[in-house]
């Protein structure tokens, strides 16, 4: 008997949304419905939650990026300023509209998995499924931090998908699919080389392989996704390789450290799906048969295979980059896992043993739908406690920061504001904030921000600001005053949010206009 047969006849709310979402003639409008809802019940969460700080600065080093490179930046590929850039060229310059991005890529990504999941899962695990991915803070707190590892979830869905599309039916189009969305992963960020890699190994360990890697499939797959990634491939090589340099160097550590780390992210990784395999088990209350069928599906027919397949496609990146981590002596950051969760419910339901029960199912739908909006309602709160307690890196300050320099520099000439300077966090936090966004000059680390050299500083100027609290910026500023000359001037900032103030800081500027000399 389905759960759709065992329906009370009075329904509530949440029961007839989901008879709607069940049924093959409403199930596809319904989730676009409620997905076009759940992305702007936490877009809005974002702009009132953080409405006492700014926009957090590895988004602002994106948006710097979107408006100084071409097919590479210097620390990771392209995709995400690129996605920026066009992103900006239709929306408004507002922290509202960054939040919406991200949370529109998270949101692209469930799709995906809901679609994904269709082709395994019966209606009713494939309701559950999805909204227990809603559950993950990947798909919500952490996507409104836009960087390098959030804008990976929709390609890594979408090339999960079409490959599986691919391998079972060889079809060419979905080959070149998954190629073409294997290549922009990697111009997301090179992580992406272990979803690539533990597709390939289920690929390998699936009986069929045979079949699949005599069609023309892979082939297409690897020469779509070569194209994609061959404009980038060779600016780096003549350019440096500085991306590949910062992968291997950036998170450079010891064995044994490695070692720790990696268990620790792999059990990091099951905090993070605790919650949903939690409540998979209270909905469906599984037999120790229907267990280890889940962990490792028993020898059958072609589902079966399918199923151990999909198992893998989930697992192995996770594992592999554990490994290789190890190998490599590289710290992992659980947070980087965020982009490979698209299987999820197809692992947890896709057992026959697995059944799930109507009114607990209905329960998890509606405690997903609710606990976005009573986020939503708790967001004036949040942002008022995070006003009082604070942000780290003067994330409370980028917006004044970029209103200080405009001032200092047109008080001094009135060429444009070509560059600013500054420690990371300042410089590329109040990027976003200028009128007319300069060009980042991170005095403390040049490599991040090769565009700007010595020639350029004397030709266009810049304007540089430290807070006093950091020595080594401050450093580099009366560095480059000494070099090129120009004024120097101390400012304290403080923001007022709902009637008060946080902790002023003392932060030094340095104007350096155009074609400025040093003092003989």
């Amino acid at each position: 008997m389905t759960v759709a047969a065992t329906a009370p006849a009075t329904r509530n709310p949440f029961e007839r949304i989901f008879a709607a979402l069940i049924d093959p003639a409403k199930s596809e409008r319904t989730m676009l419905v409620l997905l076009a809802c759940y992305a702007a019940v936490w877009s809005l969460y974002g702009s009132i939650a953080k409405a006492s700080q700014d926009l957090h600065f590895d988004i602002g080093e994106m948006f710097a990026w979107s408006h100084q490179i071409g097919l590479s930046a210097p620390t990771h590929p392209p995709l995400g300023a690129w996605l920026t850039r066009a992103w900006f060229a239709v929306m408004p310059r507002q922290d509202w509209a960054f939040y919406l991005f991200g949370i529109v890529l998270a949101t692209a990504a469930l799709w995906i998995a809901w679609r994904l999941a269709g082709r395994y899962l019966t209606p009713e695990k494939r309701v559950l499924g999805l909204a227990l991915l809603t559950l993950l803070p990947f798909y919500n707190f952490h996507a409104l931090k836009y960087n390098a590892s959030s804008v990976l979830t929709p390609f890594w869905a979408a090339t999960t998908w079409w490959f599986l599309l691919s391998f079972e039916t060889r079809r060419a189009g979905f080959a070149v699919l998954a190629g073409l969305a294997a290549g922009a992963a990697m111009l997301g960020k090179y992580w992406s080389i272990f979803l690539l890699a533990g597709l390939g190994l289920a690929a390998l360990s699936d009986p069929r392989r045979g079949r699949y890697f005599r069609s023309s499939a892979p082939w297409l797959t690897i020469a779509a996704g070569a194209a994609v990634l061959a404009p980038h491939v060779f600016w780096i090589a003549t350019h440096g390789f500085t991306t590949v340099d910062f992968a291997f160097t950036s998170h450079a550590t010891t064995v044994a450290h490695a070692a720790v780390g990696s268990l620790y992210f792999l059990l990091s990784v099951l905090g993070y799906i605790a919650v949903p395999i939690a409540l998979s088990a209270l909905a469906s209350m599984p037999s120790l048969a229907a267990i280890k069928d889940t962990l490792w599906p028993a020898a059958g027919g072609t589902a079966v295979v399918t199923r151990r397949m999909i198992l893998i496609a989930f697992a192995a990146p996770l594992i592999l980059a554990a490994l290789v981590a190890v190998v490599a002596r590289a710290d992992l950051d659980p947070l980087w896992s965020m982009s490979g969760t698209t299987l999820l419910p197809v692992v947890l339901f896709s057992s026959p043993l697995v059944h799930v029960r109507r009114a607990t199912v209905v329960a998890i739908l509606a405690l997903a739908m609710i606990a976005p909006l009573a986020f939503l309602a708790a967001s004036p709160v949040i942002a008022l406690v995070i006003h009082r307690h604070g942000v780290t890196n003067y994330a409370s300050h980028y917006r004044l920061i970029a209103q200080a320099l405009e001032r200092a520099w047109r008080a001094q000439t009135d060429q444009p504001l070509r560059i600013v300077g500054g420690n990371r966090p300042v410089v590329d936090g109040s990027n976003f904030y200028f009128a007319d966004p300069p060009a980042t000059f991170v005095v403390t680390e040049p490599m991040r921000t090769p565009w700007v050299n010595e020639a350029r500083i004397a030709r266009d100027g810049i304007a540089v600001v430290c807070p006093r609290a950091e020595p080594p910026c401050v450093k580099e500023l009366n560095t480059l005053v000494a070099n090129h000359g120009g004024k120097t001037t101390d400012i304290t900032l403080s923001r007022r949010f709902f009637g008060s103030s946080d902790p002023p800081v003392d932060y030094q500027i340095a104007i350096i206009p155009p074609g400025n000399h040093p003092p003989p």
